[in-house]
């Protein structure tokens, strides 16, 4: 074992203890990452040592401080610092076990495996876009909450952010939005390492970054070494300082800092290899020579759980000593934070009258307008299409830099950074987002809906305008792949509702669903009502898909679709019937609903004895290939719409009752 000439100090140990845990990780598992860690190793400490308020005994105190690797690549720097933090299930065994199956780190953060990861992030610019959600969530709750007595909503969120990070086009949605909003608890650090895959990020980013981020609005510092600890923590003192504004602090470092390849692309996502990794020790003055070794002195000077545990203890105090003065508020706050409802949350929601023409989007509208009521940590908005959407409340005052109590969000033109604000809303607790767009820019913001899936948040996607039913906007408004598209994403609820009253019910749905997505199509076009008297609306929808109309007699055909097509096979079905043929409706406003049920709910609604069977609905006809088989029909749009009325383009296309009984013939024979 070399021996140093000196000891180094407390710091510089712990900063290289991060440095070779993640070169040490990414060498056995072969893969990985450890330029990002070991050039943003000294901000990192600085940032854990020195400044983030956080519980390693309680990852999940409401309370924390908020830490976001928007460069999850570089994810054996949030492991290490988790691990030398205090974390218990962060274990040295798990670090060793770094990018292997089931262990508590992947190679990319996942919020819902690792305690103490904030985010699921790795695509690109995601972490910014979920940070900026996370500091829209801490000044409307410490609007709503707080008093002059007692602040119970109260932290800082850090977003850690690469050059990729802010090449990604969401980084500019979210960044232009959190300056105009003027939070001033978001910090995003950035790790300005001049180096991409490709290689210098001269050969294709050439911003000023600074500018840019004062332009949005931010207040920006520059640190010229990212090793100068004492720069570093004066600049997140002076950000902390900026009460008005996001702060955005540009941090020169070098990528594989210590390392034979430091500086180069080569060090972003290589594994240094054995040779090299003796030199970067001998480099960092490393004097240890078995890898993972975690110097006592290091973990020692690292842990947090102290010091945590004080903050969370008199946080705590200020809490009940608050719910004590504000029992109201306080019932709120801890119903919220449960994911809990309220009593009574849908005692205001509406019955719409058979014979009332409703667009969906209009009687999603009023629905939101109950739910509301009930729920006031229900907050949304949409991406400017308001009026269009339906998704503001009668009453409801904007959030804005002035009203950070208001729970009605101007997302702007912005879909992608939209979403990635909701889920970063989720991840902070206490708030349940909603945002509007038209279906067809379902495609804008699909990756972050994708991210929402896969780490089970909750967000509820109003989409409206949702058939060639647009009408004279043209193909380019009009969605045709978008449903198919939304179906294919696991452990995301669409749900299309063919009235007002089954609108009712898809809402139901999503505020009782915490675990899944939930994307509502609505149309733009009114829709006839059904009756909850006559149509099993209330004990169906729930379950996805059901019987909407059995047939008279003999069942010799199924008629299937959703939305506002089911009132078109409605109409043939009635024609069908008097023509002798015994025809069932089956409504489909969720496949997702209807694919959990049982067996035997499925038999019973879809029986294996008929064959014949049709689907009818104006989208992409992929999925519903799978509920009438290879001896069905499928109704659908396989090619793009046309700019006119809707009612034209709805006969143009077939989709007519006539037309439908025309095809169910060739079904019958």
């Amino acid at each position: 074992m070399a021996t140093p000439t000196t000891a180094p100090d407390a710091a510089t140990l712990s900063i290289n203890t991060i440095r070779l845990l993640a070169v040490d990780a990414v060498q056995k598992a072969h893969s990985g990452h450890p330029g990002l860690p070991m050039g943003a190793a000294s901000l990192a400490y600085v940032l854990w040592h020195r400044h983030l308020r956080h519980n390693p005994a309680d990852p999940a105190w409401f309370n924390r401080d908020r830490f976001v690797l928007s460069a999850g690549h570089g994810s054996m720097l949030l492991y290490a610092l988790l691990h030398l933090t205090g974390y218990e299930a962060m274990t040295l065994d798990e670090i060793k076990r770094f990018r292997q199956l089931h262990s508590l780190t992947p190679g990319h953060p996942e919020s819902y495996v690792t305690p103490g990861v904030e985010t699921t992030t790795g695509p690109l610019g995601q972490g910014i876009g979920n940070a900026v959600g996370m500091a829209m969530a801490e000044a409307h709750l410490g609007a709503t909450y707080n008093t002059d007595a007692h602040a119970v909503v109260d932290h800082y969120t850090y977003c850690l952010a690469s050059d990729g990070d802010l090449m990604e086009g969401i980084s500019h949605e979210a960044a232009s939005l959190a300056g105009h909003l003027g939070l001033g608890k978001l910090i995003v650090l950035w790790d300005d390492n001049h180096i991409t895959i490709d290689g210098p990020t001269e050969i294709s980013f050439t911003d000023d970054t600074v500018k840019r981020f004062d332009a949005y609005g931010f207040h920006t510092l520059v640190v010229e070494d990212g090793n100068d600890l004492a720069a570093l923590d004066a600049a997140i003192q002076t950000a902390q300082g900026v009460k008005d504004q996001p702060s955005f602090i540009a941090v020169r470092t070098i990528i594989g800092y210590g390392s034979p390849a430091q500086g180069t692309s080569k060090a972003h996502s290589d594994p240094l290899g054995e040779e090299a990794i003796v030199k970067t020790r001998e480099a960092l003055g490393w004097p240890y020579d078995q890898p993972f070794t975690v110097p006592a002195e290091a973990k020692a000077h690292m842990d947090a759980t102290a010091a945590g545990k004080a903050a969370q203890e008199a946080w705590e105090q200020t809490f009940a000593a608050w719910a004590k003065a504000e029992p109201a508020r306080a019932e709120a706050l801890q119903t919220s934070l449960a994911n809990a409802l309220p009593q009574d949350w849908d005692a205001d929601l509406p019955t719409f009258q058979p014979g009332e023409a409703m667009a969906t989007r209009a009687s999603s509208g009023k629905v939101l307008g109950a739910l509301v009521g009930r729920i006031p940590w229900l907050v949304g908005g949409s991406a400017d299409l308001t009026p269009s959407n339906k998704t503001d409340v009668k009453g409801r005052t904007d959030f804005q830099p002035l009203t950070p109590e208001g729970g009605y969000f101007r997302f702007g033109v912005r879909e992608h950074g939209m979403a990635a604000a909701m889920n970063g809303m989720l991840y902070h607790g206490g708030l349940r987002p909603y945002g509007g767009t038209f279906l067809v820019f379902a495609d804008y913001l699909r990756p972050s809906l994708r991210l929402a899936a896969l780490s089970s948040l909750p967000a509820i996607y109003v989409f409206t305008h949702d058939s060639i039913g647009v009408g004279e906007d043209g193909p380019t408004h009009q969605p045709i792949a978008q449903l198919a598209s939304l179906r294919a994403i696991p452990q995301v609820n669409v749900l299309r509702p063919a009235d007002a009253n089954e609108t009712v019910e898809a809402w139901k749905i999503a505020i009782q669903d915490h675990e899944h997505p939930t994307a509502l199509a609505l149309t733009r076009q009114n829709l006839p009502t059904l009756d909850v008297k006559t149509y099993p609306i209330r004990k169906g929808v729930k379950r996805g898909g059901y019987v909407l109309k059995p047939e008279s007699g003999n069942l010799d055909l199924i008629l299937l679709a959703s939305g506002s097509e089911v009132h078109l096979v409605l109409e043939a079905a009635a024609t069908l019937e008097k023509q002798g043929h015994g025809v069932r409706v089956v409504s489909m406003p969720s496949m997702e609903l209807f694919e959990r049920q049982s067996a035997a709910y499925k038999e019973e609604v879809l029986p294996a004895s008929c064959r014949a069977r049709m689907a009818v609905e104006a989208a992409a006809p992929q999925p519903w290939y799978r509920y009438v088989g290879l001896d069905g029909d499928v109704l659908g749009m396989d090619h793009f719409g046309a700019s006119a009325p809707a009612d034209e383009l709805f006969e143009l296309y077939g989709f007519t009752a006539a037309n439908v009984v025309k095809r169910a013939k060739k079904l019958l024979r």
